[in-house]
């Protein structure tokens, strides 16, 4: 995508003692930093005053400030808001979070019960994309590491918890008398199998098809913690958003249940849609894309082509697929790409949602604070007293469950409205307070 990503950094330490004078086995420091120096306190100081700059907050080094500092660092980095934590002897134990992947250790952690607390701040399984945590040493702690597994677990625990070498699972290798194939093998069998662009005819070639891309899935998201794999991966940027858009239709066509992390279809049949979802295309990529479409008077079919593809492989896009598309009809020579995109996609956006007022027969007013509401929190809420305002009343002597029925299908619509505009149009939502006149229901006032 295009783009470099600005990194947020947060740094947090107090005042501890001098590690060597206990050999280099210190307590985590604590919260309080009466105990710095001058030059460490001025460099905190430099360090929060960025933090707060870049989330606006007011914290600083003094008692009760730096409390509160510590509990937010806390909870951004639980919540993904800060991309590198730099820590002195904090945050080692008594803190959880699974989302960090990598910690890079420049310390000796003496302490075996401290060393493998340490680990686990990063090793935890989160889910199918985070399997395991990259623990990256300047300093040699592997005889460390052992004896403590040892010590916690049993004497072979090692070659347990360790992630094998790249080699093995770019070329495959052997567990006791069981072949375990490697990535290159797996994908040259679905290249051989299974061409780009072909249909998958029959139950039973499609289920060896999402076993066999859902095992190349998983090797792929472990090898990408190696350098070595840089330049390594056997499947064109094409060929992969090929194999996507058919493991996300096949993913449509056997769907039976809800979970959206690994869904079990049978007995036998897995989808690993969080690893697919992880390299999915965002709003943004797809405008560069049409901007590129547009500057070259929209002559180079190739990059509409490209621009399907990319909409078709990612889960996340393909209920916009009409949209964009039909946005870029709307270009002409003079059109600017970034604000054409606003201004119609603000435009559908509320004539899409006075389609469904109209259709369910909804109460404009409480429709419009509803979907504003949602808009503004990030989420919809289908429980509780407010979308019941939204529905239109229903006379007592209605069939049973019909208000049921009514309720679930506004639910469904509505959902389905927020999903499809939520994350590509702006957050603030400017329904008017009256509705249209064609609606045929007073205004709300």
């Amino acid at each position: 995508m295009p783009g470099d990503k600005q990194l947020k950094i947060a740094l947090i330490y107090s005042f501890g003692v001098n590690e060597e004078v206990i050999d280099g086995v210190i307590d985590e420091n604590s919260e309080d930093t009466s105990g710095l120096d001058q030059s460490s306190r001025d460099f905190l100081e430099s360090a929060i005053a960025d933090y707060n700059a870049m989330f606006g907050t007011m914290y600083d080094t003094s008692s009760d400030k730096f409390q509160n500092y510590y509990k937010d660092v806390s909870e951004r980095v639980k919540n993904r808001e800060i991309d590198i934590l730099l820590v002195v002897n904090m945050f080692l134990t008594g803190f959880d979070a699974t989302t960090l992947n990598t910690l890079w250790v420049d310390k000796n952690l003496r302490y075996h019960g401290l060393l493998l607390q340490a680990y686990s701040r990063t090793n935890r399984i989160l889910n199918s994309v985070k399997t395991f945590g990259n623990i990256v040493c300047f300093g040699n702690l592997e005889q460390a590491t052992n004896e403590a597994l040892a010590l916690f677990g049993n004497k072979n625990a090692s070659g347990i918890v360790l992630l094998r070498t790249y080699s093995d699972y770019y070329h495959g290798y052997k567990d006791g008398d069981k072949e375990m194939r490697g990535y290159k093998d797996l994908v040259e069998e679905l290249l051989d199998k299974y061409s780009v662009g072909e249909p998958i005819a029959g139950d039973q070639a499609k289920k060896d098809f999402i076993k066999l891309y859902g095992a190349i899935l998983r090797l792929q998201n472990i090898l990408s913690a190696f350098d070595e794999f840089t330049g390594n991966k056997i499947l064109t940027e094409r060929n992969t958003q090929d194999y996507h858009s058919l493991y996300i239709d096949l993913y449509t066509e056997f769907r039976k249940t809800g979970d959206e992390e690994k869904e079990v279809i049978n007995d036998d049949l897995v989808f690993e849609m969080e690893l697919i979802k992880q390299v999915e295309i965002n709003i943004d990529y797809i405008l560069e894309l049409v901007k590129k479409y547009h500057q070259d008077h929209i002559k180079n079919k190739e990059i509409l082509v490209d621009i399907k593809r990319a909409i078709d492989a990612t889960v996340g896009l393909r209920n916009k697929k009409d949209l964009i598309l039909q946005f870029i009809d709307t270009l002409d020579a003079h059109s600017v790409v970034e604000e054409a995109w606003q201004t119609y996609i603000e435009t559908k956006r509320r004539e899409e949602l006075d389609e469904i007022i109209k259709q369910e027969n909804l109460n404009p007013g409480e429709t419009y604070k509803f979907m504003q509401n949602a808009f503004r929190n990030g989420y919809i809420t289908t429980t509780g007293t407010d979308l019941a305002k939204v529905l239109p009343p229903i006379s007592r002597f209605s069939p049973s469950g019909e208000r049921a029925i009514k309720r679930q299908t506004v639910s469904d619509k509505i959902t389905a409205f927020f999903n499809r505009f939520f994350d590509i149009s702006s957050k603030e939502v400017d329904f008017p307070a009256n509705q249209p006149d064609y609606l045929g229901q007073p205004p709300i006032t």
